[in-house]
């Protein structure tokens, strides 16, 4: 146990001397964190659009000023004449122009970016119709005819702020992608730099060698997590609803999966170059496009959504959705719990194979 402790100590030293490790290891996750809570939003913000109106009316004007006081969108322009449209948005004054004509509205949106284009058709339908049935536009007089209005209500996010989509993403990228990349040039920075001679001589082995190269990056990866469930809460406003210590559980375990791969990865190539750009190149784009981080894993082709199983990233942002969101007991976790640890298992069993105890040129 003492030489275990030693080889822990001796990588804490190495750790705290490096500036640049722990440049990347404390504030690059913080500042992922915040850049991607922020830059990347599905919401509809601020987005400009025009009015036409041949005629003008209370109706118009009442819609009008509930579409701007709502914070999604910005009046830019009143339009005069019906050909006035179409170079409102060759321009890029306005993503959606409202017309009012004959006791209708049309909503006619610049679709350049469908999905865009399809949020703020639904933001504006959604504000127009709510003034209707405020204002009786909706309501049925004659007996004999029943009309059903639905009531919508959205749990878990009623808001839709679009921080409660990524915040979990971003929270597996984050923490994956520095255990990884950290851990996979541990090995291989010792046999650079010839030091792995005084590992192979002594006493301890190869699993206590592993483990105290994986201790102290997991003793910051605790305060890596610490710091971004902290700016999660008090600045992207993303409350944590269920159990925080089922969730801080399932994230050290998962920060054990992200470490016991890096350090899988340094077992099995011979420079820190290979090492990092198979820890933060290759394994980027699998756990960004196939975790549901950006697109939902029940919408991608059957062979995608087979591969999606394999990135522990998958199951600990559905995981964090779960704890984190919508606030779930233990039982509804058991799942992600079972797999990451059977990743865990299989990736330090891989990690112990492929660690050579001589040295080979």
């Amino acid at each position: 146990m003492r030489q275990f402790i030693a080889f822990v100590k001796k990588e804490f030293y190495h750790i705290l001397r490096d500036k640049r490790t722990i440049l990347i290891l404390l504030v690059m996750p913080v500042v992922q964190i915040i850049l991607f809570g922020f830059a990347i939003s599905n919401e509809v913000k601020d987005t400009p659009f025009a009015v036409f109106a041949p005629e003008q009316n209370d109706e118009m004007q009442q819609i009008t000023e509930r579409l701007t006081a709502s914070g999604f969108f910005v009046l830019t322009n009143k339009l005069r004449n019906f050909d006035e449209i179409e170079t409102t948005f060759q321009k890029g004054e306005a993503r959606l122009v409202i017309v009012f004509a004959d006791n209708d509205i049309q909503l006619i949106a610049d679709a350049s970016d469908g999905n865009q284009a399809n949020t703020v058709v639904n933001y504006a339908s959604s504000i127009i119709n709510r003034w209707k049935m405020e204002n009786g536009q909706l309501a049925i007089n004659q007996a004999n005819i029943v009309r059903i209005i639905p009531e919508i209500k959205m749990l878990y996010n009623p808001e839709l702020k679009g921080a409660y989509n990524f915040v979990p993403g971003v929270l597996g990228l984050v923490l994956v992608l520095i255990c990884a990349m950290m851990t996979s040039v541990s090995i291989v920075r010792e046999k650079e730099m010839g030091t792995m001679e005084v590992l192979l001589v002594s006493p301890v082995k190869p699993v206590y060698i592993l483990l105290a190269k994986i201790t102290p990056y997991f003793a910051l990866s605790i305060i890596n997590l610490t710091t971004i469930l902290l700016l999660s809460v008090f600045v992207l406003g993303v409350p944590i609803v269920g159990n925080l210590f089922l969730l801080i559980l399932l994230s050290l375990l998962f920060i054990f999966v992200g470490l016991a791969l890096g350090l899988m990865v340094s077992n099995m190539v011979n420079s820190q170059v290979a090492a990092m750009l198979i820890s933060a190149v290759v394994m980027m784009m699998p756990t960004m496009l196939l975790s549901g981080m950006m697109f939902p894993v029940e919408s991608m082709p059957k062979i995608l959504q087979w591969f999606s199983v394999i990135p522990p990233n998958r199951w600990y942002v559905e995981g964090v959705i779960k704890l984190m969101i919508m606030g779930v007991d233990a039982k509804y976790v058991v799942k992600e719990f079972v797999i990451l640890g059977i990743m865990a298992v299989v990736l330090m069993t891989v990690s112990l194979k492929k660690f050579n105890i001589r040295l080979t040129k």
